[in-house]
């Protein structure tokens, strides 16, 4: 294999794939890039047999060909030198000369045959999304997965695509985020999946704000192509969770007694400074709601006391109602709406935190103290 790239190039597809990489694999071709030429094309593929990313950027293709060499060496090179254009020379033993300008490098690599199969998805359901709603969709969501890895079905997001919609759930068992957009989806293309954990971490990381994303999934995999005119084209793919997800619409309370419109970034702001005086033991800020006034307060003997007001809009009875501080925290930073609702049965029941828009957060209160 013989090819010139561009340093940006190169950056770009290592960029894309490296993550995958894990550090503490026993076998040593995951720990490999795979490189593949194509026309005017390299390609190059990450794996840790669970998650498959694929990105495909633009090379002067001298002598086609495939290899594999570590990914965090070649990433480390191509960041480092100076010169803007690298030239690979790979030999029959999977050894790549690397120039660029001045610096000339050796990389022992392993052969191609090595490297896993690529995963090819049965094309059984599928379906077309921008890139930017997929994204606004698992940031408002994925805070929420559970990482308790004995309840292995709450570790990624759960996707439903029914009747035109698609809806995106994540759930840890303490609270719960929602989020919907509608879509142009067949009949035929219906139905449930569980994408893991690192998956979505993944894709919430090369998702861009252009270009579109086609989904595809199957029983057991789910492969995502993000398209656009210019870049990189990139290609992830990932086994699913296997399991029933939770009924959740179960969680969601059917009535409420109070919707309060209060500021996001004021709330939030307010929520992190009282976060500061809580502890381990007391994690926990209180909101007390009476007459056009809000106090957020956090009390824990080992560290002392925070108070903060706000003033909103309420004509309710007095209420107070107490959360962990985080639960309330991060769902207001995925938002980016001014104005967000509270909404209050008692202080036993559920919070539900909502918007002037399709996504919805319930969270569970913490005992009063």
């Amino acid at each position: 294999m013989n090819l010139v790239i561009s340093k940006e190039q190169m950056l770009n597809g290592l960029q894309s794939v490296q993550n995958v990489v894990s550090t503490r694999t026993t076998l040593p071709i995951l720990s490999n890039v795979l490189l593949r030429t194509q026309e005017n094309r390299l390609e190059l593929t990450a794996t840790d047999l669970d998650v498959t990313v694929t990105c495909s950027v633009e090379a002067a293709v001298k002598r086609a060909g495939t290899t594999t060499m570590p990914v965090k060496k070649i990433w480390s090179i191509a960041r480092e030198l100076a010169n803007l254009e690298l030239e690979l020379d790979v030999d029959d033993k999977n050894v790549t000369s690397l120039r660029a300008g001045a610096s000339f490098f050796k990389i022992r690599g392993l052969g191609a045959e090595e490297f896993p199969p690529l995963p090819k998805p049965k094309e059984d359901r599928k379906f077309t999304i921008a890139q930017d709603r997929l994204k606004g969709m698992l940031k408002k969501t994925s805070f929420a997965i559970s990482a308790d890895e004995s309840r292995y079905v709450l570790n990624g997001i759960f996707i439903s695509l029914r009747e035109h919609k698609l809806i995106m759930v994540a759930t840890d068992g303490r609270r719960l985020a929602l989020a919907e957009e509608d879509v142009d989806v067949t009949e035929k293309s219906q139905g449930d999946c569980i994408v893991p954990a690192k998956a979505v971490a993944e894709l919430g990381r090369l998702l861009s704000d252009t270009g579109e994303v086609e989904i595809v999934f199957s029983e057991n995999q789910a492969s995502f192509d993000l398209r656009q005119e210019k870049g990189p084209q990139i290609q992830l793919v990932t086994k699913l969770i296997e399991g029933t997800y939770p009924n959740y619409r179960q969680v969601i309370p059917a009535e409420t007694k109070e919707r309060i419109a209060v500021s996001r970034e004021e709330l939030m702001h307010a929520l992190k400074r009282a976060e500061i005086m809580t502890s381990e033991k007391q994690n926990s800020v209180r909101l007390t709601f009476t007459k056009n006034n809000l106090a957020i307060t956090a009390n824990s003997p080992e560290v002392g006391e925070a108070r903060e007001s706000m003033a909103i809009n309420y004509k309710g009875k007095d209420m107070a109602i107490a959360f962990n501080p985080a639960y309330m925290i991060e769902p207001l930073a995925a938002l980016s709406e001014d104005e967000v609702f509270i909404e209050l049965i008692d202080e036993l029941s559920p919070g539900v935190l909502k918007i002037n828009g399709p996504f919805l957060y319930v969270v569970m209160p913490m005992r009063l103290t």
